[in-house]
Protein backbone atom coordinates (compact mmCIF):
# COMPACT_ATOMS: atom_id res chain seq x y z
CA UNK A 1 0.00 0.00 0.00
CA UNK A 2 1.10 3.42 -1.08
CA UNK A 3 1.54 5.47 1.88
CA UNK A 4 0.17 9.21 1.33
CA UNK A 5 2.26 12.19 2.04
CA UNK A 6 2.58 15.62 1.93
CA UNK A 7 3.20 17.15 -1.04
CA UNK A 8 2.36 21.10 -0.65
CA UNK A 9 2.08 23.49 2.35
CA UNK A 10 0.49 26.77 1.92
CA UNK A 11 -0.57 29.87 4.15
CA UNK A 12 -3.75 31.21 2.84
CA UNK A 13 -4.21 34.67 1.86
CA UNK A 14 -6.08 37.05 3.35
CA UNK A 15 -8.87 38.16 1.37
CA UNK A 16 -12.18 39.37 0.89
CA UNK A 17 -15.92 38.51 -1.03
CA UNK A 18 -19.19 39.81 -1.57
CA UNK A 19 -19.71 42.58 0.29
CA UNK A 20 -17.06 42.87 2.13
CA UNK A 21 -16.38 39.85 3.92
CA UNK A 22 -13.22 39.03 5.09
CA UNK A 23 -11.84 35.47 4.68
CA UNK A 24 -8.95 33.45 4.52
CA UNK A 25 -8.59 31.87 0.76
CA UNK A 26 -6.23 29.07 0.12
CA UNK A 27 -7.19 26.82 -3.12
CA UNK A 28 -8.42 29.65 -5.92
CA UNK A 29 -5.32 31.53 -5.86
CA UNK A 30 -1.97 29.35 -5.04
CA UNK A 31 -2.88 26.47 -6.14
CA UNK A 32 -5.47 28.31 -8.82
CA UNK A 33 -7.45 24.39 -9.14
CA UNK A 34 -6.95 21.39 -7.59
CA UNK A 35 -9.31 19.58 -9.77
CA UNK A 36 -12.52 18.84 -8.81
CA UNK A 37 -11.71 21.91 -5.89
CA UNK A 38 -11.90 25.14 -7.55
CA UNK A 39 -11.91 27.63 -4.36
CA UNK A 40 -11.49 26.74 -0.34
CA UNK A 41 -12.28 29.76 1.69
CA UNK A 42 -12.26 29.94 5.07
CA UNK A 43 -14.23 32.93 7.01
CA UNK A 44 -14.31 33.32 10.52
CA UNK A 45 -14.15 36.72 13.01
CA UNK A 46 -15.48 37.70 16.54
CA UNK A 47 -15.37 41.66 14.94
CA UNK A 48 -18.76 41.85 13.31
CA UNK A 49 -17.09 44.89 10.94
CA UNK A 50 -15.11 41.69 9.03
CA UNK A 51 -18.51 39.91 8.18
CA UNK A 52 -21.88 41.93 8.85
CA UNK A 53 -22.39 43.34 4.99
CA UNK A 54 -22.89 39.62 4.64
CA UNK A 55 -22.83 38.02 0.80
CA UNK A 56 -25.63 39.85 -0.94
CA UNK A 57 -27.71 38.21 -4.06
CA UNK A 58 -25.01 36.45 -6.34
CA UNK A 59 -25.21 34.61 -9.43
CA UNK A 60 -23.68 30.79 -10.09
CA UNK A 61 -23.58 28.87 -13.21
CA UNK A 62 -21.49 25.00 -13.37
CA UNK A 63 -20.29 24.81 -9.93
CA UNK A 64 -20.82 23.51 -6.25
CA UNK A 65 -20.64 25.16 -2.95
CA UNK A 66 -20.43 24.06 -0.05
CA UNK A 67 -20.80 25.83 3.34
CA UNK A 68 -19.83 24.46 6.76
CA UNK A 69 -20.77 26.54 9.38
CA UNK A 70 -18.28 25.67 12.72
CA UNK A 71 -20.24 29.05 14.62
CA UNK A 72 -22.49 31.67 14.26
CA UNK A 73 -25.59 31.56 11.91
CA UNK A 74 -26.45 32.42 8.19
CA UNK A 75 -29.91 32.94 6.08
CA UNK A 76 -30.16 31.83 2.62
CA UNK A 77 -32.20 32.77 0.16
CA UNK A 78 -32.11 32.13 -3.57
CA UNK A 79 -33.86 32.43 -7.04
CA UNK A 80 -35.39 28.92 -6.53
CA UNK A 81 -37.83 30.21 -3.37
CA UNK A 82 -35.49 27.93 -1.27
CA UNK A 83 -34.46 29.90 2.23
CA UNK A 84 -33.04 28.35 5.29
CA UNK A 85 -31.32 29.84 8.21
CA UNK A 86 -28.06 27.87 8.87
CA UNK A 87 -26.41 27.30 12.43
CA UNK A 88 -23.32 25.98 13.79
CA UNK A 89 -22.60 22.56 12.82
CA UNK A 90 -24.70 22.78 9.56
CA UNK A 91 -23.96 22.33 5.90
CA UNK A 92 -25.72 22.98 2.73
CA UNK A 93 -24.36 21.62 -0.75
CA UNK A 94 -25.50 23.13 -3.34
CA UNK A 95 -25.49 22.32 -6.86
CA UNK A 96 -25.92 25.64 -8.87
CA UNK A 97 -25.85 23.63 -12.66
CA UNK A 98 -27.69 25.77 -15.12
CA UNK A 99 -27.92 29.00 -12.64
CA UNK A 100 -29.00 30.50 -9.32
CA UNK A 101 -29.12 33.74 -7.61
CA UNK A 102 -28.96 33.87 -4.17
CA UNK A 103 -27.82 35.43 -0.90
CA UNK A 104 -26.15 34.82 2.56
CA UNK A 105 -26.46 37.09 5.22
CA UNK A 106 -25.43 36.76 9.16
CA UNK A 107 -28.47 36.52 11.11
CA UNK A 108 -26.02 38.07 13.93
CA UNK A 109 -25.27 41.54 14.70
CA UNK A 110 -22.46 40.25 17.41
CA UNK A 111 -20.83 37.61 18.25
CA UNK A 112 -18.03 35.01 16.17
CA UNK A 113 -18.74 33.86 12.71
CA UNK A 114 -16.72 30.72 11.73
CA UNK A 115 -17.21 28.85 8.55
CA UNK A 116 -15.81 27.51 5.28
CA UNK A 117 -16.74 27.76 1.65
CA UNK A 118 -15.30 24.71 -0.95
CA UNK A 119 -16.39 25.23 -4.64
CA UNK A 120 -16.53 21.74 -6.39
CA UNK A 121 -16.37 21.82 -9.90
CA UNK A 122 -19.05 20.02 -12.39
CA UNK A 123 -18.29 18.28 -15.19
CA UNK A 124 -19.69 19.64 -18.88
CA UNK A 125 -22.17 16.81 -18.32
CA UNK A 126 -24.11 18.07 -15.71
CA UNK A 127 -23.45 22.19 -15.74
CA UNK A 128 -26.40 22.76 -17.42
CA UNK A 129 -28.46 20.51 -14.92
CA UNK A 130 -31.72 21.65 -12.73
CA UNK A 131 -30.26 23.26 -9.31
CA UNK A 132 -30.83 21.48 -6.36
CA UNK A 133 -29.44 21.23 -2.68
CA UNK A 134 -28.58 18.85 0.03
CA UNK A 135 -29.39 20.24 3.76
CA UNK A 136 -27.02 18.80 6.69
CA UNK A 137 -28.68 19.63 9.58
CA UNK A 138 -25.41 19.38 12.75
CA UNK A 139 -27.70 17.26 14.92
CA UNK A 140 -28.49 14.76 12.66
CA UNK A 141 -24.48 14.43 11.05
CA UNK A 142 -23.42 10.83 10.88
CA UNK A 143 -20.41 11.05 13.53
CA UNK A 144 -17.73 8.56 14.38
CA UNK A 145 -16.78 8.87 17.93
CA UNK A 146 -13.83 6.96 19.91
CA UNK A 147 -11.15 7.84 22.92
CA UNK A 148 -8.37 9.26 20.52
CA UNK A 149 -10.85 11.08 17.97
CA UNK A 150 -14.36 12.50 16.72
CA UNK A 151 -14.73 12.58 12.82
CA UNK A 152 -17.88 14.27 11.71
CA UNK A 153 -18.94 12.70 8.13
CA UNK A 154 -20.23 15.12 5.73
CA UNK A 155 -19.08 13.38 2.45
CA UNK A 156 -17.69 9.69 2.12
CA UNK A 157 -17.93 6.93 4.94
CA UNK A 158 -15.66 6.61 8.35
CA UNK A 159 -15.84 3.36 10.59
CA UNK A 160 -20.17 3.22 10.42
CA UNK A 161 -20.72 6.72 9.76
CA UNK A 162 -21.81 7.61 6.43
CA UNK A 163 -22.53 11.04 4.95
CA UNK A 164 -25.74 11.80 3.05
CA UNK A 165 -23.38 12.60 -0.74
CA UNK A 166 -24.07 9.71 -2.40
CA UNK A 167 -23.97 8.46 -6.27
CA UNK A 168 -22.15 11.70 -6.48
CA UNK A 169 -19.56 11.68 -9.71
CA UNK A 170 -16.13 12.89 -7.95
CA UNK A 171 -16.95 10.17 -5.43
CA UNK A 172 -15.92 13.00 -2.27
CA UNK A 173 -14.93 12.55 1.33
CA UNK A 174 -15.17 15.56 3.32
CA UNK A 175 -13.99 14.89 7.45
CA UNK A 176 -14.15 16.64 10.00
CA UNK A 177 -11.80 15.48 12.80
CA UNK A 178 -10.71 16.40 16.18
CA UNK A 179 -7.75 14.44 16.87
CA UNK A 180 -6.19 13.95 20.90
CA UNK A 181 -2.33 15.23 21.50
CA UNK A 182 -0.07 12.25 20.51
CA UNK A 183 -2.94 10.33 18.79
CA UNK A 184 -3.37 8.86 15.15
CA UNK A 185 -6.32 9.33 12.11
CA UNK A 186 -5.68 6.72 9.70
CA UNK A 187 -7.95 5.99 6.65
CA UNK A 188 -7.57 4.23 3.19
CA UNK A 189 -8.80 7.19 0.50
CA UNK A 190 -8.54 6.44 -3.65
CA UNK A 191 -5.65 6.60 -5.00
CA UNK A 192 -7.24 7.82 -8.19
CA UNK A 193 -8.24 11.12 -5.80
CA UNK A 194 -6.33 14.66 -5.04
CA UNK A 195 -6.37 15.20 -1.64
CA UNK A 196 -6.02 17.60 1.12
CA UNK A 197 -5.98 18.42 4.48
CA UNK A 198 -6.93 21.74 5.63
CA UNK A 199 -5.45 22.21 9.73
CA UNK A 200 -7.82 24.41 11.62
CA UNK A 201 -5.99 24.60 15.02
CA UNK A 202 -3.20 22.48 16.61
CA UNK A 203 -0.19 20.82 14.72
CA UNK A 204 -0.18 17.83 13.28
CA UNK A 205 2.28 15.30 11.49
CA UNK A 206 1.45 13.97 8.61
CA UNK A 207 2.78 10.56 6.42
CA UNK A 208 6.23 8.91 7.08
CA UNK A 209 8.60 11.79 5.88
CA UNK A 210 9.64 14.55 7.61
CA UNK A 211 7.57 17.84 6.57
CA UNK A 212 8.16 21.23 7.43
CA UNK A 213 5.88 22.23 10.60
CA UNK A 214 2.25 22.85 10.20
CA UNK A 215 0.12 24.48 12.38
CA UNK A 216 -3.35 26.66 12.48
CA UNK A 217 -5.40 27.74 8.99
CA UNK A 218 -3.16 25.75 6.93
CA UNK A 219 -3.13 24.13 3.66
CA UNK A 220 -1.36 20.78 3.29
CA UNK A 221 -1.98 19.28 0.07
CA UNK A 222 -1.49 15.48 -0.74
CA UNK A 223 0.36 13.29 -2.85
CA UNK A 224 -1.71 10.70 -4.76
CA UNK A 225 -1.91 7.31 -2.75
CA UNK A 226 -3.79 5.00 0.02
CA UNK A 227 -3.17 5.37 3.32
CA UNK A 228 -3.45 8.34 5.20
CA UNK A 229 -2.00 8.33 8.47
CA UNK A 230 -1.76 11.96 10.63
CA UNK A 231 -0.81 12.04 14.05
CA UNK A 232 -1.38 15.11 16.56
CA UNK A 233 1.09 16.53 17.97
CA UNK A 234 -1.12 18.52 20.17
CA UNK A 235 -5.11 18.65 20.77
CA UNK A 236 -6.12 19.40 16.45
CA UNK A 237 -8.58 20.21 14.42
CA UNK A 238 -8.90 19.33 10.85
CA UNK A 239 -10.56 18.76 7.94
CA UNK A 240 -9.95 15.82 5.25
CA UNK A 241 -11.48 16.49 1.86
CA UNK A 242 -10.68 14.47 -1.03
CA UNK A 243 -12.33 13.85 -4.65
CA UNK A 244 -12.03 12.37 -7.96
CA UNK A 245 -10.81 14.37 -10.76
CA UNK A 246 -12.75 15.47 -13.64
CA UNK A 247 -9.89 16.56 -16.03
CA UNK A 248 -11.59 18.60 -18.43
CA UNK A 249 -11.33 21.92 -19.35
CA UNK A 250 -12.37 24.68 -17.19
CA UNK A 251 -12.92 28.60 -18.47
CA UNK A 252 -13.91 31.31 -15.18
CA UNK A 253 -15.59 33.90 -15.26
CA UNK A 254 -15.93 35.51 -11.59
CA UNK A 255 -18.82 33.30 -10.41
CA UNK A 256 -19.45 31.07 -13.23
CA UNK A 257 -16.82 27.70 -14.37
CA UNK A 258 -17.89 26.44 -17.80
CA UNK A 259 -16.00 24.68 -20.11
CA UNK A 260 -14.95 27.06 -22.48
CA UNK A 261 -14.48 31.25 -23.15
CA UNK A 262 -18.47 31.27 -25.60
CA UNK A 263 -20.34 29.70 -22.22
CA UNK A 264 -18.64 32.17 -19.92
CA UNK A 265 -19.86 35.25 -22.08
CA UNK A 266 -23.19 33.39 -22.64
CA UNK A 267 -23.67 32.90 -18.93
CA UNK A 268 -23.02 36.72 -18.61
CA UNK A 269 -24.80 37.67 -20.97
CA UNK A 270 -28.30 35.21 -19.79
CA UNK A 271 -27.42 37.20 -16.53
CA UNK A 272 -27.92 40.48 -17.68
CA UNK A 273 -31.11 39.49 -20.29
CA UNK A 274 -32.74 38.11 -17.13
CA UNK A 275 -32.82 34.61 -18.79
CA UNK A 276 -30.05 33.13 -16.35
CA UNK A 277 -32.59 31.48 -14.22
CA UNK A 278 -34.29 28.46 -16.36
Amino acid sequence: MKHIEVSKIINPIPASDGAGVKLKRSIGVEPNYFDPFLMLDEFGSENSEDYIAGFPPHPHRGIETVTYMLAGDFEHKDSTGGEGRMTAGDVQWMKTGSGIIHSEMPAMKEGKLHGFQLWVNMPAKLKMSKPEYIYIDADKMSVHKDGDKQVKVIAGKFENAEGPVKGHNVEPVYFDVELNKDKEFNFKLPSTHNSFIYLINGELEIGKNKHNNVKDSTLILLTRGEDLTVKAKSDAKFLVISGKPINEEIARGGPFVMNTKAEILQAVQDYHNDTFVK
